[in-house]
């Protein structure tokens, strides 16, 4: 048996069918974009990340809440080192919103001036975490006049363990 929702499909709405077999599909516009099952989810359409463009620097100690957002871009120069804080959001931390075996990739983009900084440490939840860094050491500087884009994927291993990936790229205009 399936049992279908319908929300105004004369104008294109969505439809939400699901049956016995636990099989869920959502149908926009006449066209499937997503099924899900216990075990897959299958995407028909691209999938758009949110990224939270902020006209400010990473404070000192810069909170990055994965449910709003994949990426943050700060577009003001840095004007010191800061410490990432991975979470959820300030009500709901990072190891509830994650089961063991997801893993999360989110990007923070750093604007810097003719002085450079650098995000110097990471947390999770408040916790330090010491990532495993692209090239295999620390960064230990930012680059002047870029934007230093930094990528981090965190795979939760157990309840409150992660392993991170980290890397740190520089992007600026061509050199003349």
């Amino acid at each position: 048996m399936t049992t279908t929702i319908n929300a105004d499909t004369t104008t294109g709405g969505a439809i939400v069918t699901g049956d016995a077999s636990g099989q869920l599909g959502l149908q926009a516009a006449g066209n499937t974009v997503l099924t899900l099952n216990a075990t897959n989810a299958n995407f028909n359409k691209s999938l758009l990340e949110t990224a939270t463009i902020t006209a400010a620097a990473p404070s000192a100690t810069q909170n990055f809440d994965a449910i709003t957002q994949q990426v943050q871009y700060f577009t003001t120069n840095t004007a010191n080192n800061w410490t990432l804080n991975v979470r959820g959001n300030s009500t709901t931390s990072l190891n509830t919103l994650m089961a063991t075996g997801q893993s999360l990739t989110l990007a923070v983009l750093a604007t810097n001036g003719s002085t450079a900084y650098y995000a110097s440490a990471l947390t999770i939840d408040g916790v330090s975490v010491t990532p495993k860094y692209q090239g295999g050491t620390a960064y230990s500087s930012g680059n002047a006049s870029a934007i230093d884009s930094y990528v981090y994927t965190i795979i939760k291993t157990a309840s409150a363990t992660y392993t991170v990936l980290m890397s740190q790229t520089k992007f600026r205009s061509e050199e003349h």
